[in-house]
């Protein structure tokens, strides 16, 4: 249901529309049909009756439209409070008003929907979503935008509109109290990253600051973390995962499912760091990390010392996985966001190991390939 009729408010002149919200869409947000199109709408729950905002805007040369709730009308009941006060216009938080039981409901309807898409994946079996153990104050990594002379904030991916801000729900407190401390204090650059080791208490910020009024060391090239009591460096550009807890539960989610008895070649596809082939090294015969990234490759280099079951090779996956002697007993394929090449599957099928595990941050491409 819509009323299609697009309304102005007296006092601020903004595009209004009543629409119902639909399924979940990409990036958090909920579709809904307006104008005879379907649009995202942020800050919804599917089958809500709200008021939304419309945003028009250029995107690869083409107007686009999206919504933002300014108002429930019919509020689902999974509907909550969102406890932080940038929710809404930070953007950088999708679901704080959704319960979080719900939350992971809708995080397995997402995967099971994306198999779905294709026939022969439709009985594939999706257990539960696993919690986090925090929901908040999690993350270890944070990228700021800095505006206005020196302000830290984030930037409303759907208005573009700069957000100051003084905290952040969701990184682990040692980044807000580091936001606080170089908040003001940090004109003399665009972007600044703060990474911090959970579990180490070590830290990175970049790039560095030379402004005398920070108190703090900057413009490391690396931090370290310990993951399962494994030391770990990580350099500036490489990739590590944000949420510590759940890297370890995930390291010891893989390491179950390939049902391992201590005579296995286990090869790690997109090894990133060496988390897994570092990790899965203690419990199999030999390991093989494969890896293109030249900053991952270096802390690799560290990682691994004094691991003598474990090999690195420097490559593409679909490019080695065929070069290699011996076939595995046992893969791990953890690769970016765009999903396997082609070919690394191929080559897969080729050696035809007894298990394998791929670990995926996009349900869209891990469906696709």
């Amino acid at each position: 249901m819509q009323d299609r009729t697009p309304k102005k408010t007296a006092t601020d002149q903004e595009e209004l529309a009543r629409l119902t919200l639909e399924e979940m869409a990409p990036l958090g947000d909920t579709y809904a049909h307006y104008e005879d199109e379907t649009i995202n709408v942020f800050g919804g729950i599917p089958g809500e009756e709200v008021v939304v905002r419309i945003v028009r805007y250029k995107s690869r040369r083409q107007q686009r439209v999206s919504g933002i709730v300014v108002e429930v009308l019919t509020p689902s009941p999974h509907r909550v409070e969102p406890p932080c006060p940038y929710f809404g216009p930070c953007t950088g938080c999708q679901w704080q008003h959704i319960d979080y039981e719900y939350q992971l409901e809708l995080k397995r309807n997402a995967v099971l929907a994306h198999l779905s898409a294709y026939p022969e994946l439709e009985r594939v079996s999706v257990a539960p979503t696993l919690p986090s153990p925090q929901q908040f104050n999690y993350r270890n990594h944070a990228r700021f935008t800095v505006r206005d002379g020196g302000k830290l904030g984030f930037v409303n991916r759907i208005n573009r509109r700069f957000v100051k801000i003084g905290e952040c729900m969701l990184m682990t407190p040692w980044i807000n109290e580091t936001l606080g401390t170089l908040q003001g204090k940090s004109a003399e650059t665009s972007q600044l990253t703060i990474r911090y080791g959970i579990n180490t208490g070590d830290w990175l910020v970049q790039p560095i600051l030379h402004n005398e009024e920070v108190p703090i060391a900057s413009g490391q090239g690396h931090y370290k973390e310990r993951l399962l009591d494994r030391p770990f460096r990580i350099a500036s550009p490489s990739f590590f995962q944000v949420n510590t807890k759940q890297a370890e539960r995930l390291a010891e989610l893989v390491r179950d499912r390939l049902e391992l008895n201590g005579t296995e070649l286990v090869v790690d596809a997109y090894a990133g760091v060496g988390t897994f082939a570092v990790l899965l090294a203690p419990f199999v015969r030999s390991v093989v990390a494969i890896e293109e990234s030249s900053a991952a490759l270096k802390d690799a280099a560290i990682n691994t010392l004094g691991i003598g079951n474990l090999d690195f090779i420097e490559g593409r996956t679909e490019d080695v996985l065929d070069e290699l002697v011996d076939d595995p007993d046992a893969v791990v394929l953890d690769p970016p966001r765009v999903g396997c090449h082609p070919k690394a599957l191929q080559a897969l099928v080729r050696r035809s190991p007894r298990r394998v595990v791929y670990v995926s941050c996009e349900p869209e491409t891990l469906a696709r390939w």
